[in-house]
């Protein structure tokens, strides 16, 4: 005997045993309970969710000669002759390939004949989005006023489709995509049936990749058995065969992105492709993979938002301290693009690495989100590598050269408090304040840096524009802070004294800009000589 899939060898024949579709399973058995058996019924959803099972046990139920709490028997002669494929009551039609309005007709004609056995004719049509405009019309008036022992059940995953006139004259049911719970606790049913040992990890990641399909879920556990026919079922396996890559692979591909290395980046994609991983899988798993990470980063429970293990989600916790929200968001359009363009693409391989190259270089790109991602890059290198002062001065007179200069860099102390040290922390404000504590870097974020033009005492003043400042100015621990960060930051020890707008007798505070920080701390003398030879 021929061997049968495992999703037609497992379908369901009556209600109870459909899964993850509670809702329309419970409102067709109250109506066949009661008798109160719809006409025309639609139903939508992607593709494997259960639309067609669900016409078949509907066209059963309502002709079974003892159905058991709105169920088919499947025992009585009418539930085996549907069951067959050899009742004429039920007629399956496919509108893909019968879409024309003589079609319609023949159904038109049809309906006039009453079932030879059986209570219904039901006429079960596929893809109903698929038939053409004559054909839709010729149906109208059919599926508004069949007979009394007539059903229609139209099936589509495209409703939108589908004409207005026709779905005001259906019953609509849309059929959800499967969860993941729902597919694995499923598959883990028929693998004892099948009697196969398989690990749990393995039959989620098939449920996983079943992508809230039950049909898709099930070929892709038939191929990873024949696979490994006789075998245990593991992880790496189901990896294998179905082109995959472990997330150890994406974590170690991801701390090479953020550190800038596009040649380990091409390095990484190089043992995937060695190892026959399939490149329009691994993009598609790799866009999960950051989105888990922004879930993670975003969200306040995580756990109930994304379905990993523990041991992952630990995983992502570390790295998710390692990127910001907007480089994610940049990671992630790119990966997009890159998963429609890919599809149909000749050289995949360049794609994915053009893409990885814009993802550790993002001076390639003119968006926002990239821009955004090369000011982390230039911090990261700056917190790395901290910038020295350095004043240009002219070369010493009467030497002879032309304008000759020195790079001498700065190793006493200004006099000046606020033309030097404190212009130079103004200058690099932004970097300060993002090391503070968080509710702290929102306040300072909106506070103006000012000295006292009338002293020359090095203190910083700093003004908060809201009322609100009050609380930090009055808590002595958010000024060491503060202090503690500028020593690390220029490795001097500066006086800070924090104030409210308004409500300071402060009236000779001068405000330190960027670019008078910039002025101040250039001093050039440019030197003309004439040419000897002009005299001449």
């Amino acid at each position: 005997m021929s061997y049968t899939a495992l999703y037609r060898k497992f379908r369901p024949d009556n209600f109870a045993d459909v899964k993850g579709q509670d809702h329309i399973v419970t409102t067709l058995t109250n109506q066949i309970k009661a008798n109160r058996i719809g006409h025309a019924y639609l139903f939508c959803g992607t593709r494997g969710t259960g639309k067609t099972t669900v016409a078949k046990i509907l066209a059963k139920a309502v002709n079974c000669q003892h159905p058991v709490n709105g169920s088919p028997c499947n025992e009585c002669e009418m539930c085996r002759a549907i069951q067959a494929g050899t009742s004429m009551n039920v007629i399956e039609i496919d509108a893909a390939s019968n879409n024309g309005v003589d079609n319609i007709r023949e159904i038109r004609e049809e309906v006039s004949y009453r079932p030879t056995e059986g209570n219904y004719k039901v006429y079960i049509i596929d893809e109903v989005h698929m038939l053409s405009t004559g054909a839709f019309n010729a149906l109208l008036k059919t599926l508004e006023e069949p007979p009394a022992y007539v059903i229609f059940i139209l099936a589509t995953t495209e409703a939108h489709k589908i004409p207005i006139t026709i779905l005001s004259r259906c019953q609509r049911y849309d059929f959800h995509r499967i969860s993941i719970d729902t597919i694995a606790a499923r598959l883990d049913e028929l693998l004892k049936a099948e009697h196969v040992e398989a690990e749990e990890k393995a039959v989620r990641y098939v449920a996983k990749a079943g992508d809230g399909s039950m049909r898709d879920a099930l070929s892709l556990l038939d191929q990873c058995i024949a696979f490994y026919l006789g075998e245990t079922l593991t992880y790496d396996k189901v990896l294998e065969v179905l082109g995959a890559v472990d997330t150890e692979v994406f974590s170690r591909l991801l701390r090479r992105v953020l550190s800038g290395d596009v040649t380990g980046s091409i390095l990484v994609l190089e043992d995937l492709i060695v190892g026959g991983r399939e490149l329009g899988q691994f993009v598609s798993d790799f866009t999960w993979y950051m989105r888990n990470l922004l879930l993670v980063k975003t969200s306040d429970n995580p756990e109930e938002a994304i379905d990993v293990s523990s041991d992952n989600l630990k995983l992502l916790r570390e790295e998710s301290e390692m990127v910001d929200v907007d480089t994610l968001m940049r990671y992630i359009r790119i990966f997009s693009d890159l998963s429609n363009q890919i599809r149909f693409a000749a050289q995949k391989r360049v794609l994915v690495e053009i893409a990885l190259i814009k993802l550790c270089r993002p001076a390639m790109e003119t968006n926002l989100d990239s821009v955004l991602d090369r000011i982390r890059v230039l911090e990261k290198q700056m917190e790395e590598r901290p910038v020295q002062q350095v004043v240009v001065q002219a070369g010493a007179a009467g030497t002879g050269t032309a304008g000759s200069a020195e790079a001498v860099p700065e190793q006493k102390k200004p006099q000046k408090a606020a033309p030097e040290d404190l212009q130079k922390i103004v200058a690099g404000w932004k970097t300060i304040i993002s090391q503070t504590s968080a509710v702290f870097k929102q306040m300072l974020q909106k506070s103006i840096p000012k000295y006292n033009g009338e002293t020359g005492d090095p203190v910083l003043f700093v003004e908060f524009q809201d009322f609100l400042g009050q609380t930090y100015v009055d808590n002595p621990e958010y000024k060491q802070e503060l202090q503690d960060i500028i020593r690390g930051q220029t490795g001097k020890t500066v006086e800070i004294q924090m104030l409210v707008a308004d409500q300071h007798q402060h009236s000779n505070l001068a405000q330190i800009t960027v670019d008078q920080a910039i002025r101040e701390n250039i001093h050039m003398d440019v030197v003309v000589e004439e040419d000897p030879q002009e005299k001449e």
